[in-house]
């Protein structure tokens, strides 16, 4: 057990989670106390103890279920206990005689039709038996999974094969009007409603159930170490922006709004507790008094960093608009950090979206609004950095002075159209700071139209931002 746990911890470390020594050793602690057989119990205390952000607990599980899919009851059943399976098949044999007035067939489950294992699952589904819907599970992998030993295929390919194989799109009516059949009075809305929604979680319990039974064959076969390696997936801080899913982008969203209150708590105890500045020489004579004018305790004067007053210009064509968006989010999600914000965004037109967040709360909302109400293209909404700069500076440039950091994203890959690069020489003249953001790897940095070097000689800095934590480290840098 020791050297399972050790494993375990080492991929969640390679996974991304960040589990300290002292974790380690209050988990090894824990699960003394939590009986191995007990695999909720075990695996909430395991996930107490090295689980120290809700983020992270859908990485966490993913390697639990890997690491520990042989072990427990559920594997005990999945293995064989062939009289337990019968036994519980004559049980529901006997119970669909009393309820239809006819019997069954005999045998084991291994002996079933396909019509007959659609009935005991249709049965198993409206009884809320946990035990048969295992069984069910096992059986139905085993005869429509189709898995050969040591074949390179991923678990999603089998889970495909069982659930077409099984027709569950249609098990919910047919789950619904077997309910009404056999109840003895009509239902109100609200019931119906409840009753719809407790047979929808039993048939997603039951896709569940055939996963796990999936997990435990690859991992029998493959070994626990191959398969989490094969199952392991980024944490939402580290999902790049540019080739996130819907689904990552969903956690990224959920991922973001405790990263900002975080980033604003640290960014504002950052500027209370400033390091000691010079003696402040009148405060110290003046606090000397209660010492019989003996300077006992010197005072120093503490630096009070301003708040930068922050200009964004983002790039909001392609795949570029997934990164921008995120910026824009959670910089003015910490707007109080900054003295005063103000949003551009362009492709080959530029357009300021700034009240887009003032007049609401919502920031959904106004990035919603910039997407769609934006005048952001000039000719055939092509990227042209250069000419959406120039733009910028003709309107706006005077509203840029020393308080000012301007803040440029963008992949800088301008169609091969004129860079007009001076324009970002004469802000970084005015302002107090100009950094370049790019979510591209930096080694697809200056390859094909791509210019940001051109750019860059003329800012403070071009930084590689392509996920949540990249840009969370330079926000608190920022501010």
């Amino acid at each position: 057990m020791l050297e399972l746990l050790n494993g375990f911890v080492v991929e969640l470390r390679n996974a991304g989670l960040p589990v300290s020594l002292t974790e380690n050793l209050d988990a090894m602690e824990a699960v003394q106390y939590i009986p191995v057989d007990d695999r909720e119990a075990f695996k909430y205390a395991l996930g107490a103890t090295l689980v120290k952000n809700n983020a992270h607990w859908r990485s966490f599980e993913t390697v639990f279920e890997v690491y520990f899919s042989l072990r427990g009851p559920e594997y005990k059943l999945a293995e064989g206990d062939e009289d337990s399976l019968d036994e519980l098949w004559r049980e529901m044999q006997d119970q669909m005689a009393a309820g239809e007035g006819n019997a069954g067939a005999g045998g084991g489950l291994d002996s079933l039709t396909a019509e007959e294992i659609a009935q005991l699952l249709m049965q198993a589904l409206l009884n809320g038996d946990q035990a048969m819907l295992r069984a069910m599970a096992r059986q139905a992998v085993q005869r429509f999974a189709g898995m050969e030993p040591g074949r390179p295929v991923g678990g999603t390919y089998y889970l495909y094969r069982t659930l077409r194989n099984l027709d569950l799109d249609g098990m919910l009516e047919k789950l619904m009007q077997a309910s009404r059949e056999q109840g003895n009075q009509e239902l109100t809305s609200l019931e119906e409603r409840l009753e719809h929604e407790e047979f929808q979680d039993r048939i997603d319990k039951f896709k569940a159930e055939i996963e796990a039974e999936i997990r435990r064959r690859l991992v029998a076969d493959r070994g626990a170490e191959a398969m989490a390696k094969t199952l392991r997936k980024p944490l939402p801080e580290d999902v790049e922006f540019m080739h996130a899913s819907r689904d990552e982008m969903q956690l990224l969203r959920k991922a973001l709004y405790p990263l900002t209150r975080k980033l604003a708590a640290r960014l504002a105890r950052k500027r209370r507790h400033g390091r000691k500045g010079p003696l402040d020489f009148r405060n110290t004579v003046r606090h000397s008094l209660s010492y019989g004018g003996v300077p006992a305790e010197p005072k120093f004067k503490y630096p009070r960093p301003a708040k930068p007053e922050l200009i964004v210009i983002a790039d909001i064509s392609g795949s570029v608009a997934a990164f921008a968006r995120f910026t824009l989010m959670l910089v003015y999600a910490i707007q109080n950090q900054f003295s005063k914000v103000r949003s551009f965004v362009f492709i080959d037109g530029i357009d300021e979206v700034t009240e887009y967040f003032r007049t609401t709360e919502d920031i959904q909302e106004a990035i919603h609004r910039v997407n769609t109400e934006a005048d952001v293209v000039w000719v055939d909404g092509h990227s042209d950095y250069g000419h959406a700069f120039e733009v910028f500076w003709q309107k706006w440039g005077k509203e840029v002075g020393p308080k000012s950091t301007v803040l440029l994203l963008g992949d800088a890959r301008n169609n091969y159209h004129a860079s007009q690069s001076w324009v970002v020489k004469q802000m970084a003249a005015k302002a107090r700071h100009v950094y370049w953001l790019n979510p591209e790897p930096r080694s697809y940095w200056n390859t094909g139209d791509s210019i940001v070097g051109e750019y860059g000689t003329h800012t403070d800095g071009v930084y590689e931002c392509r996920n949540l934590r990249q840009l969370e480290s330079f926000v608190e840098k920022l501010a």
